[in-house]
């Protein structure tokens, strides 16, 4: 069955939404280890991701959460010597299989980095860019997704009458939301976040933390953030890494109020990290 994405053109889906069933469980993550080169960053996880729920990895700087973030949709394979083994479920389909076809696939597991990257383009064409390359020509259509994804990125009434402005003429948490919507624009299913309010300032912070909650009506949420508040705030389950380790995944009010592990209550309190 993996084989039948090898060569699927990238204007369709990974798969039809429409059919999928409604599982607790989006992701399944067997016994994943990654390594760049001989190092091992990661060590023998095994977790499931909830759907339409947020999931938060937290833990100091160095312990392979963000490694972990960016083997769900394959770019640790843009990193030379980065490899991975293990078993990652998504649909039935060990995603790290090489048949897979990851252009299709990171339409459906999409992406926020830690720094707002808009295009040096008007925001409208930070929307398009990729739809039309995906093959969606047609300026209605276009029209309506840029709309429906600015909604939802609650960024559609600081915008709208400003879309054919620079991108890079917005804040930074305005470029954030901006790069949220761009990723929507794809119709995901997986939405990963990696620090993406680490940057920003307080108020841009709690719109984009609001934002989130939100989005897990439509979308299965996995962020990465060095902020226990935040956290605590936005998540409804919580992994604490620790040196490559998977120490402790829980309910994030158990992580946060009686965490099973000492380790992690020792982090959570900032005794270390």
């Amino acid at each position: 069955m993996v084989t039948a994405f090898k060569d699927e053109p990238i204007t369709n889906h990974f798969l039809d939404h429409n059919s999928q069933q409604q599982n607790e469980q989006i992701l399944q993550i067997n016994h994943l280890e990654i390594f760049y080169g001989e190092k091992r960053a990661v060590n023998g996880i095994t977790l499931d991701i909830e759907k339409n729920a947020v999931t938060a990895l937290i833990g100091p700087s160095g312990c392979g959460k963000s490694t972990f973030l960016r083997s769900i949709n394959r770019m640790n394979d843009l990193i030379p010597g980065a490899r991975a083994k293990g078993e990652i479920i998504y649909e039935d389909l060990n995603i790290l299989s090489e048949d897979i076809n990851v252009v299709a696939l990171r339409k459906e597991i999409g992406m926020v980095f830690q720094k707002p990257n808009p295009f040096p383009k008007s925001i409208y064409e930070n929307i398009t860019h990729a739809l039309k390359f995906a093959g969606i020509k047609k300026k209605s259509e276009l029209d309506v997704i840029v709309e429906e994804s600015l909604q939802k990125a609650a960024l559609w009434d600081e915008v709208k009458d400003r879309l054919h402005k620079s991108a890079l003429s917005l804040s930074g948490g305005q470029q954030q939301r901006l790069c949220i919507a761009r990723t929507i624009a794809m119709k995901p299913t997986v939405m990963l976040l990696d620090e993406p309010s680490s940057a920003l300032d307080p108020i841009s912070n709690a719109k984009v933390e609001d934002l989130i909650v939100d989005l897990k009506k439509d979308y299965s949420i996995i962020i990465v953030t060095h902020n226990m508040q935040q956290a605590s705030r936005i998540s409804d389950k919580t992994a604490f890494f620790l040196s490559g380790d998977l120490i402790e995944y829980d309910a994030t009010e158990k992580i946060f109020t009686n965490p099973s592990v000492k380790k992690t209550e020792e982090y959570i309190s900032g005794r270390f990290g």
